[in-house]
């Protein structure tokens, strides 16, 4: 088939701050959730819930533990002083788009200051002026599961309705500040983890919490009413900004054709677009009713906070997109796959990565047509992409194929789309240079074009080597995406 892409079509990629930026203590930045969360040996992880979460003890000894190797992410990939090298290697593959995010700490070292760091907002020029410098827009995420770590230990995060105000603050320093250098912008990555994962997306210790689907859910309000109050606010800044949600988007299939399965599934849909149906409608989904007084919940509004949803709405729907699973009311149905913060019911038609995701490129097609019908507005496919354990050969290159061929069938799956109706902005795949990974904090997890040498230790020359799949993304772009041979 002859893919068709539009012609002004965002090819790039994406990364995040705590993944890539290291220099945690450097120029005044203050620490950040994700630099006190601790690699874990495979060997002994227990669960994902067990990687993603944190309680007072943990937190506290992190603060006050300087063994900076522990924590790989205050590492990251040394992206803050190779951030010139980075870029170039993106603009030889083509980028037009290149997604990053803001360390919240590096501008707020503490989050309730009231007077910026200077040093932080300087970096942030710096990267704008290089990536302008190619041709190449920036799309950036305000808060990408990282905040200071004092509003955790403050606050406790999200729970508390000062982040509001603190938030917006934040973000109309961002926004002032690079007015005339971004035109794109995400609020909040994936904000619909903070229902699964609460200290990763909202900063929340659980110790001693008797609801804890009340305290996310709460956290998950203030999040909604902090996001529409930056649209709101960046709107008034500069009136041509493109401001977007974001969200983790997981396909769920019913296991069978029995009815149970079938409303399971479509239950289970329906919540994985509770956040969008919130930022993108601007109110709270009828749905959602029933589902809040099954587990007790009673959200908190004060008065004024419906009319602020429904009045600074999205312009447009990001969000990820790595594979999908099944689900059933069958408990003796028990074969299960890991993903992207969640667990699932494997299907058996799929094939599944070395980090046990399913492998879904329809499942791609399926979520596009179904947001697009569901929201009508332009949509953004943020990140994508394949982890794997690559291997660097004796000739110094990495014959990364399965990356190519999970690439080109989501591309594919993407222009079918696109001759389906579906309004799309752009492709962000993500990892576009070898990075942190946000769940396990290890390094042999690869989702990039660009290889770093560095393992899980930190040990490396962080030498940044070009992949078979540069090659490979760097014809796709050339070719407005009607090249994706391999």
């Amino acid at each position: 088939m002859t893919h068709r892409f539009p012609e002004n079509f965002l090819w790039g990629g994406a990364v995040a701050a705590n993944q890539v930026e290291g220099a945690y203590n450097q120029d005044g930045k203050g620490l950040s959730t994700a630099d006190v969360v601790k690699y874990c040996p495979p060997e002994e992880r227990q669960s994902l819930e067990q990687l993603l979460s944190m309680s007072g003890q943990q937190l506290e000894e992190a603060i006050q533990d300087g063994d900076q190797g522990k924590y790989p992410k205050r590492r990251g990939i040394d992206f803050y002083h190779r951030y010139k090298e980075d870029i170039a290697l993106f603009a030889e593959m083509g980028f037009k788009v290149f997604r990053l995010s803001i360390s919240w700490p590096r501008i707020y070292p503490n989050g309730d200051e009231t007077v910026p760091n200077e040093a932080g907002l300087r970096f942030y020029d710096d990267v704008f002026d290089e990536l302008r410098k190619y041709n190449i827009e920036p799309l950036v995420t305000i808060s990408h599961y990282e905040m200071p770590v004092h509003l955790v230990t403050q606050y406790n995060g999200w729970e508390s309705r000062e982040l509001v105000e603190l938030f917006v603050r934040y973000a109309d320093t961002v926004f002032t500040r690079y007015r005339d250098k971004v035109k794109y912008w995400l609020t909040f990555n994936e904000i619909n983890c903070t229902l699964k994962a609460p200290f990763l997306g909202a900063g929340i210790i659980l110790d001693g919490k008797p609801n804890e689907k009340q305290v996310a859910f709460q956290a998950l309000h203030h999040q909604f009413v902090a996001s529409a109050l930056a649209v709101k606010r960046g709107r008034e800044i500069n009136p041509q900004f493109q401001i977007g949600c974001m969200l983790a988007r997981k396909l769920l299939y019913p296991y069978s054709s029995h009815p149970g399965d079938v409303l399971k599934a479509q239950a289970e849909n329906q919540m994985a677009q509770f956040c969008s149906d919130v930022q993108v409608r601007g109110y709270y989904p009828s749905y959602i009713r029933r589902h809040l007084e099954q587990h007790r919940v009673t959200i908190e509004m004060q008065q004024g906070d419906e009319a602020v949803l429904r009045d600074n709405r999205v312009d447009f729907l990001s969000f990820s997109y790595y594979m999908s699973s099944v689900v059933s009311v069958d408990e003796s149905i028990t074969a299960k796959t890991e993903g992207n913060l969640s667990s699932g019911l494997k299907n058996p038609f799929l094939k599944t990565s070395d980090w046990g995701w399913q492998i879904d490129p329809t499942g791609l097609r399926v979520v596009l047509k179904e947001m697009h019908d569901r929201y009508q507005i332009p949509l953004f496919v943020v990140e994508n992409g394949l982890g794997a354990a690559d291997v660097l050969e004796p000739d110094g290159t990495i014959r990364d194929q399965y990356r190519i061929e999970y690439l080109a069938q989501h591309i594919e799956q993407m222009a079918e789309a696109i001759a389906d109706g579906v309004e799309l902005m752009g492709y962000a795949s993500w990892g576009c240079i070898d990075l942190i990974s946000a769940s396990t904090s290890e390094m042999r997890k690869r989702y990039g074009y660009i290889y770093v040498d560095q393992d899980d230790g930190g040990n490396g020359t962080l030498q940044r080597i070009r992949k078979n799949s540069f090659y490979w993304y760097q014809k796709v772009i050339a070719s407005g995406g009607t090249d994706l041979s391999y």
